[in-house]
Formats: structure tokens, sequence, C-alpha cells
């Protein structure tokens, strides 16, 4: 089996990152939620002062296989600030394409994203998941994160389209 790097993505991942969203989207049911395009990925992550970061699991030939690399999962992940903690990082989401789950890339992913927050002095890191995924749930909990809908009965919320710009007034 061939070896695989994680990595920071680079303004050229852009195309397979958008694919990998495209999959991630399909396998939790929600493929037409995906508005984003290839451009707004590069604008908004490789800018000046980017809104996310990205790492990309990349998979390296075997010797004596053909060249060229395939990225074969991600970890688009951005930082956020909680009154009571300080500094936290957020993983937005992470995607392992399906023939490539169970060899620990996930496990590679968050563990690349607790470095990254650490060494950005981050108190915690945040991801969410759907409540019926439970191969995820169970490899967060295995890796010691806590489910904080059952510890601390949090609910997620969101606003989007008409109902932010009534929010805002306009």
């Amino acid at each position: 089996m061939a070896s695989v790097r994680i990595r920071e993505a680079e303004e050229g991942d852009c195309g397979n990152i958008l694919r990998l969203i495209r999959e991630l989207a399909e396998y939790e049911k929600l493929s037409d939620q995906v508005k984003i395009s290839e451009e707004a990925l590069r604008a908004d992550g490789f800018g000046e002062n980017p809104f996310f970061h990205c790492l990309v699991a990349e998979l390296l030939p075997a010797p004596g296989e053909p060249q060229g690399l395939s990225v074969v999962g991600y970890g688009l992940y951005y930082f956020i600030y909680s009154t009571w903690k300080g500094r936290n990082i957020y993983l937005e989401d992470i995607y392992v394409k399906p023939e490539y789950r169970g060899q620990g890339i996930g496990s590679k992913i968050i563990k690349k994203v607790a470095e990254v927050a650490l060494d950005k002095g981050c108190s915690q890191f945040r991801l969410a998941v759907l409540d019926w995924n439970k191969r995820a749930m169970d490899l967060y909990k295995d890796l010691g994160a806590r489910d904080l809908t059952e510890a601390e009965g949090w609910h997620s919320f969101r606003f989007e389209g008409e109902a932010m710009r009534e929010l805002a007034g306009k």
C-alpha cells in the first residue's frame, strides 16, 4: 500500500478540495447545499487574509508504481474565539474517500489540526458531526473529544439567506 502524507493545501489543490467537498455533501445527503466554487475557495483560502486553512491527505506512490500524487482526503479549519477559553480552532470539514477509510488517514488529519491548534495557542479544538454518523462520533470520542450535546446540552444554530438579511435590516 502507498503511504499518505498530510500537508497544507496549496492554491493548486482547490479543484481536488472542491471535488471532495461535493463527495462529503453527497455522503451527508446534503448535495443541494454546496454553492461554493473553485474560484471562491482560491479567493477565501489563499489570499492575504484567508478565511480558512486546509490540510490535504495525499497518497504517495509506492516505489515502482507510476508517479503521480492523489488527494484522498482533506480537513478544512479556521480559528474562532471563546470568551471563556480564548483561542479555539474549528474543524469545519473532515473527509476521506470511502475506499481509503479505516487506514488512519482521518486520525492523521485530526492530529495535524490539533498540532496546529497547539502551535497557535488554542485551548480548544471544536467540530460538529451529524447525529447519524456514529462511526465519526466513535472516532472523535476514541481520540479524546467530548460530545457537548451529551455533556452540556449545547445545540447549534445558524442564520442564513433571507433570515440573515432580515435580521440585519437589509
